[in-house]
């Protein structure tokens, strides 16, 4: 598990997204999300990847700065996400793909979002969900640690993709939506939406395999998106939408 974290991994990363079609558009339909998301920011202040790994955002949002704890070669800045450099009241928007859940000390993540949001400024986080397929993916079929009844949000990690929980997202925004409205009430989840029940495991994620061919890439995001609407637990991903509504 350890050589996840080498930051050598960063262009196998990249060519496996492009290689395969329908995972590129998948992250597009993704990276489109910020775009639309920063339309609701403030204007002035930066706008911070988490987790930048090897993804394309600069190739959709020219101007951000992407980080990621990992030293790859083609991200502007290297840095923890639980102690950030940037000032307080400096940043318009904050943007995570499959990243909370990689991120141990949770708690302190969220202080810094208090500390160094904007007001108004926003946190969309993409990351993955306890669905009915999901849960038996990522508890039997999944490399990545699963604890959804963890009592605590933070963990012991072995590295920064090695070391993770997978129901993170879920324990924080799902289980515990109460509490993280009571530490944080500065921060006001203003959506939460599951999604995408197959598309991602239809691709075979970052694994070797795919079993979704591009051209059929428009049907089956009708087929998840028909998913999600009947049946939302069958979704495998949720989107936290999160404002800062204070100073």
């Amino acid at each position: 598990m350890t050589e996840l974290d080498c930051c050598d991994r960063e262009n196998d990363i990249r060519l496996r997204i492009q290689g395969k079609d329908a995972l590129f558009k998948l992250y597009n339909e993704f990276y489109h999300r910020y775009v639309e998301c920063l339309k609701r920011c403030p204007i002035d202040g930066a706008c911070i990847e988490i987790g930048s790994g090897g993804g394309f955002l600069k190739d959709i949002i020219p101007n951000v700065v992407t980080t990621d704890i990992i030293t790859y070669k083609a991200i502007d800045l290297a840095m923890d996400a639980s102690e950030m450099p940037f000032k307080d009241d400096s940043i318009k928007s904050f943007f995570l793909l499959n990243t909370l859940h990689h991120l141990p000390n949770a708690k302190s993540f969220f202080c810094e979002m208090v500390r160094c949001l904007k007001h108004r400024g926003r946190v969309l986080i993409i990351d993955q969900y306890r669905g009915w397929f999901s849960n038996i993916i990522y508890k039997y079929l999944h490399h990545e640690p699963y604890v959804p009844d963890a009592s605590v949000w933070n963990f012991q990690t072995s590295g920064p993709l090695s070391g993770a929980n997978g129901a993170l997202c879920w324990i924080i925004f799902f289980r515990d939506r109460i509490l993280f409205e009571k530490r944080y009430p500065s921060l006001k989840i203003v959506n939460i939406s599951p999604n995408t029940p197959l598309r991602y495991w239809l691709s075979g994620g970052l694994k070797q395999w795919n079993l979704l061919p591009g051209s059929f890439f428009r049907t089956s995001t009708e087929l998840d998106r028909l998913l999600s609407n009947i049946f939302p637990d069958t979704c495998s991903f949720v989107d936290v939408e999160i404002q800062k509504v204070s100073r």
